[in-house]
């Protein structure tokens, strides 16, 4: 990143071993402290330098930014990539923006539901307009908050590599290829908690169109307690949903709904 502030949000395919033998780093993201805007030698296209401001509200105040094409240029440059095709990159930062911003949607999804707890989200189950309404304070208070996060692309989750294993013995249930990265991100809570999420990044078959296509498994990491047991309701939930036919019901209604509008 160009400055080491908590502005700059980086959510490339780094691994936390590709930067740190660095000195100049921000250790928010363990990305570059100082990527500059300015064209790097040899470089022929002229990449922008404007910024996005992404949704995601930073740990103290404010909101993230996301790289510039001319940075992320220059920052796959420094970390080697050489071969990195210039007309490309725009390209690139959209689609790592768009990723980021969707690990962010699901994130707040979590939270909105276990960022009380999980004993007031046990509560919340039988007082749904209570629990909105606490989840609306948490959000107006400007709640959850990424405080920092970590690219750690060579380090494959638990979960993703049971994953590998049972598709070696299920194919065709489990069979695909392997996460082309992960994230680990680090949220504030109301409270002065904070808690870490894991993000496996995914890309599968492009649609018939030639566009890419990519989903991303998002969830609580598993280094405390309360971590197990939101994974177990959202897990319980979704099961009984499939059991009980709710799903199929909910998707009926709304494409009744569609029908009639």
């Amino acid at each position: 990143m160009h400055k080491s502030t908590p502005s700059d949000f980086s959510g490339g395919s780094s691994s936390g071993s590709d930067v740190t033998s660095n000195n100049d780093i921000n250790h928010l993201n363990l990305m570059f402290s100082s990527l500059p805007q300015s064209r790097t030698p040899g470089q022929r296209t002229n990449l922008p330098t404007e910024r996005e401001t992404s949704s995601i509200p930073r740990g103290d105040s404010g909101l993230w930014e996301y790289p510039s094409p001319q940075q992320m240029y220059n920052a796959m440059r420094r970390k080697g990539y050489d071969d990195t095709p210039e007309d490309a990159v725009e390209s690139m930062v959209a689609v790592h923006n768009f990723l980021n911003e969707g690990a962010w949607g699901e994130i707040v999804v979590w939270e909105r539901r276990f960022g009380g707890g999980v004993l007031n989200a046990l509560l919340d189950a039988r007082e749904a307009d209570e629990a909105a309404e606490r989840a609306g304070e948490r959000e107006r208070e400007g709640f959850p908050r990424l405080v920092r996060f970590q690219g750690k692309s060579r380090e494959m989750t638990p979960k993703a590599r049971m994953f590998q294993v049972l598709g070696r013995v299920y194919p065709e249930k489990f069979g695909g290829p392997p996460p082309f990265d992960r994230h680990d991100w680090y949220v504030l809570r109301q409270g002065g908690r904070e808690v870490r999420y894991v993000i496996d990044y995914y890309s599968a078959p492009p649609e018939p169109t030639g566009e890419p296509v990519f989903y991303l498994d998002v969830r609580p990491a598993i280094d405390r307690p309360s971590a197990i047991l939101e994974r177990a309701m959202v897990w319980g939930g979704d099961l009984w949903e499939r059991a009980s036919g709710a799903d199929v019901r909910r998707a009926a209604a709304e494409k009744a709904k569609r029908d009639s509008s």
